[in-house]
């Protein structure tokens, strides 16, 4: 691209990012940032681009998760004066510095973009910027970054919550994504596309990390009052099972085996029934080579667009791409 072209995507000469790192940071996050926002080696000699700081609380060295340690070459200060922030993860973000919770707000009241990646959120939480909010994190840490901060609103199923001058990145390998979205805003689609190229990725991945999350529903004993019909729905998910039938089956009428079902599963009758049809869609998928069409029958959606509409909601991508990115592939 050339450098006019650059300069037409910008409203700036460069842009300062700096990275937040603490003992604990977990170094994979912190690579990407580096290699997204720190190497400008592909960018045309004049083109506008980032410039990055690494920063911490002291100018000591600190260790990362892996145990290896790094030089921090700039102190919190420096969160004063850069156009974005980002908050590396760490698996043990209460014992992150007051300091930096201090500078992260500061850098918040005064306009600067900040954005976390991974367990980064857990930072902000603490900080008290998210409070309000909908945000994302890795799925395994979804339920307890609700648990200790319920003022936020966490969201398991996608890959970056973009809040306007909060974002925050779901899992390891999200963190590309987000960074990318960073890219696209600042110097647009073409340009982000460039750098997914050099960087051997896709420029917007499809769905969230919902399809990558294991979501194993509820396993009912012999003793179960709901034993038996479960085990016969999934012997019969291609056939037209209604709610009114398992009731039947159950010798209830509809409202009280609804009722007693919540109380078994956790779940309503009708949302059982459709992760059950969901699940084994994702089976076949990944297994067999049949059509979306016969895939929809054999889990009892009947027609593609049924299967398409409810797979969306509950696993955020369509078939194709799922089976495009689980199906697996035998090597000869």
């Amino acid at each position: 691209m050339s450098k006019v072209d650059r300069g037409k995507r910008s409203n700036r000469a460069s842009h300062d990012v700096a990275i937040v790192v603490y003992d604990g940071f977990t170094p994979f996050e912190l690579g990407v940032a580096c290699e997204v926002f720190g190497d400008d080696r592909w960018v045309t000699p004049g083109d506008p681009w980032y410039r990055l700081f690494i920063c911490g609380n002291n100018s000591a060295p600190v260790t990362a998760d892996g145990g290896f340690q790094i030089l921090v070459p700039h102190g919190l200060e420096k969160l004063s004066s850069v156009d974005t922030v980002i908050v590396s993860p760490t698996y043990r973000p209460w014992e992150v510095s007051e300091r930096v919770f201090e500078a992260l707000r500061r850098a918040h009241a005064r306009g600067c973009r900040i954005l976390s990646l991974c367990g980064g959120a857990f930072v902000l939480a603490e900080a008290g910027l998210l409070d309000g909010r909908r945000a994302a994190t890795h799925w395994t840490e979804c339920d307890e970054l609700a648990r200790r901060y319920p003022l936020v609103s966490v969201d398991s199923g996608v890959l970056f919550v973009d809040e306007g001058n909060i974002l925050t990145g779901a899992g390891s390998a999200a963190s590309i994504d987000l960074c990318l979205h960073i890219v696209r805003q600042d110097y647009g689609s073409e340009v982000a596309t460039q750098l997914a190229r050099q960087l051997v990725v896709p420029p917007q991945r499809d769905g969230g990390q919902a399809q990558y999350i294991e979501k194993p529903l509820p396993v009912l004993d012999s003793s179960n009052l709901f034993a038996d019909t479960v085990a016969w729905v999934q012997e019969h998910l291609e056939e037209p099972v209604t709610v009114e039938d398992l009731a039947f089956r159950s010798a209830m009428s509809p409202r009280t085996f609804a009722r007693r079902f919540l109380a078994a599963t956790g779940t309503t009758p009708y949302q059982w029934l459709l992760r059950q049809r969901v699940q084994h869609a994702q089976r076949l998928l990944e297994v067999s080579d049949l059509s979306i069409e016969s895939v929809a029958e054999r889990s009892g959606f009947c027609t593609a667009g049924n299967l398409r509409k409810h797979f969306s909601r509950i696993v955020h991508t369509n078939p194709q791409a799922y089976r495009h990115t689980f199906q697996h592939r035998v090597t000869s």
